[in-house]
């Protein structure tokens, strides 16, 4: 599916195959569509409840695809979320569910608070009660989500309410920008991924507005990944926690830029587009506080310098040689 959104490039196919090849029969593979609902069912029934936690990461993440196909977006994003929430309730209640949802559920309203230009990035007025990150406590209603953010929306909320109304154990976070050196990346999808691959490959990176200054955090999959292991060996009801860099770890447009020459030592290729795509986030920068304050043995490891000397170290020698073919 990844590729039907993205392209080629964007496919995880290779992943399945190393996985496959490093793991052996540690690792098995279902190439299932979460909107099959009978294929979905068949492979929970075939494990009950054997199985002791379930990750639900899949998702469409685009903005300008969902526009272009929202019913496939809302069946995917939506109706495949209350697929497998059914399939756990049903064969196996009590393993805890970890669903991937978006900062996008915010809407645009990270676009009202109170910026200020400085000379590589927009930041927050640092006397506003978000300076340190935008807690949970922000508002979802009453803002301009994109079709992509209104799927995620009743995705997170139905995430919540099997949480609520059935007792299920399930966390939802609401992640930012996500990434590591096994980022499949696309121009549409994985902003450090295809900073770093544009500079190696000499690739056109066109940029959205906001002067190229807008704010993103950043957290790497390992990272990512010990979050998720924190809940599941600690599980709560219908739990909702911002996942990213937080203060930790974000940059802007032109600063990951500026590290993404220095790691490579190429210039980059830009472009500059006036106009930011609609209900894109202008800054953004999540707080982990209410995860940390419920899981305080959790550490973030990786910064966003960190992320973008991996992803270069880890694709020099399948990107660099694109560049020069």
């Amino acid at each position: 599916m990844r590729q039907e959104f993205f392209g080629a490039e964007a496919s995880t196919a290779w992943n399945v195959q190393q996985l496959t090849a490093e793991l052996g029969s540690a690792y098995s593979h279902h190439g299932v569509d979460i909107r099959d609902r009978d294929s979905l069912a068949k492979i929970f029934q075939r494990y009950r409840s054997d199985i002791a936690v379930v990750i639900h990461t899949a998702a469409q993440p685009s903005h300008d695809w969902a526009v272009r196909d929202p019913f496939t977006d809302f069946d995917v994003n939506a109706g495949g979320t209350l697929n497998m929430l059914q399939n756990t309730r049903e064969y196996c209640i009590d393993a805890p569910f970890i669903h991937c949802s978006t900062n996008k559920v915010y809407g645009d309203t990270p676009n009202r608070l109170p910026l200020v230009e400085q000379e590589t990035r927009w930041e927050i007025d640092p006397g506003h009660a978000y300076a340190d990150g935008i807690t949970e406590d922000m508002s979802i209603d009453h803002c301009l989500h994109s079709v992509f953010g209104a799927s995620k929306v009743a995705a997170d909320v139905m995430a919540q309410e099997y949480g609520r109304y059935f007792g299920m154990k399930t966390a939802i976070f609401r992640g930012g920008t996500l990434t590591g050196p096994a980022h499949s990346a696309t121009e549409l999808h994985g902003f450090l991924g295809y900073v770093m691959r544009a500079n190696m490959e000499r690739r056109l990176y066109r940029i959205f507005g906001y002067k190229g200054k807008q704010v993103r955090d950043a957290i790497h999959s390992h990272d990512v990944l010990s979050a998720f292991e924190a809940f599941f060996r600690n599980p709560r009801s219908a739990a909702v926690y911002n996942l990213g860099g937080g203060r930790h770890s974000n940059c802007s447009n032109l600063e990951a830029f500026a590290m993404a020459e220095k790691i490579s030592g190429t210039e980059m290729v830009t472009e500059y587009v006036d106009e930011n795509r609609i209900g894109d986030h202008q800054w953004w920068i999540g707080s982990m506080a209410a995860f940390q304050a419920d899981y305080p043995e959790w550490k973030q490891v990786y910064d966003v310098p960190m992320i973008l000397q991996e992803i270069y170290e880890a694709n020099v020698d399948k990107w660099v040689p694109a560049a020069k073919s």
